[in-house]
């Protein structure tokens, strides 16, 4: 007997996901085009791997808090309690912060060092999709929903990273017209943490942590964030960029509060973590930018190379 060819329109195939639980038992059922095949497997797949509100989880670190009201101005358009919130708290033994809402949870730490809290989120977090977050940034109304969204469209991405702005509205800095797949190590190396969200399948797939010697309160106060993704980047993960804005920050950053010496002290410590034979190209390039920007003057190279091999040798002291 000759089998006849079904041919299943677009929203019909929503129903058929009743009769099997992949694509191979289907085509026993019916027998397809292969188009019509190719299309249910691709829908069936979209189906398994899709993201939906309370996948997200807002892993934010703080200190010394008492209270949940430091969230209400971070969520100015609903309650915070509507979002999954792990928020770790450095504090002292006397001084702990509680929640009264399932969807607010606490680790009160006594611990100090911002990658210490990054990573102590990173063990306890839940959700689906982990975003990294600061305690005084303003949130997008949008922003879960964009969130989402870019998982969905993107789910061969380990990281997603977002577009933020300062307090005035203005960008951080000038971010890829459109979606960018392929990134660099000047990309990565420019990323800040809290434009990061990450899937929780490749963090524990990894074991992932922050390296405690980068970051705030760290023998080196700034580079742990592009440590991080380098680090997943070594190992073939996919990170990308889509430019959506998620939240805005104050713009003022450690980078800010340190002179050039001390810049190029974590930076040759930077260097020297993240590349085996390219510390010498990475200051060099750095210098070139400073100098184009203005940010150096000729007669401080010499003195910026020396703070740089301080650092380069300040860190391998630390990890012998």
């Amino acid at each position: 007997m000759t089998t006849k060819l079904l041919h299943v329109p677009a929203l019909s195939i929503l129903l058929l996901k009743n009769y099997a639980i992949d694509c191979i038992r289907q085509s026993k059922v019916f027998s397809f085009t292969k188009l019509n095949y190719l299309y249910l497997c691709k829908y069936n797949n979209k189906l398994i791997k899709e993201f939906k509100k309370g996948d997200l989880e807002i892993v934010m670190a703080t200190m010394n808090r008492d209270s949940l009201d430091f969230l209400i101005p971070i969520f100015p358009f609903c309650h915070f309690s509507e979002f999954s919130i792990l928020i770790i708290n450095q504090t002292l033994e006397n001084k702990l912060l509680v929640s009264d809402f399932p969807s607010i949870r606490v680790v009160n730490s006594f611990e100090k060092g911002l990658s210490k809290s990054r990573n102590l989120g990173l063990q306890n977090a839940k959700g689906k999709i982990i975003l990294i977050a600061d305690d005084d940034e303003i949130f997008k109304e949008d922003f879960e929903s964009s969130i989402l969204e870019a998982h969905n469209n993107y789910p061969e991405a380990a990281s997603i990273c977002f577009a933020i702005e300062d307090s005035n509205g203005f960008l951080f800095k000038k971010y890829p017209s459109q979606t960018k797949l392929q990134l660099n190590n000047l990309d990565i190396f420019n990323i800040l943490s809290i434009e990061i969200s990450l899937k929780k399948t490749v963090l524990n797939q990894l074991n992932s942590k922050f390296d405690t010697n980068f970051g705030l309160g760290s023998p080196f106060m700034m580079g742990e964030e592009a440590i991080f993704l380098s680090d997943w980047k070594k190992q073939n993960k996919s990170i990308i960029i889509v430019p959506k804005l998620i939240t805005s920050h104050p713009s003022i950053s450690t980078d800010d509060k340190l002179n050039f010496e001390q810049r190029y002290y974590i930076q040759g410590a930077f260097l020297t973590r993240v590349s085996n034979d390219g510390y010498f190209k990475g200051v060099f390039m750095k210098l070139f930018f400073d100098i184009k920007q203005n940010k150096i003057k000729i007669n401080q190279v010499f003195a910026a190379l020396k703070s740089a091999n301080k650092g380069k040798e300040a860190f391998l002291q630390i990890t012998k």
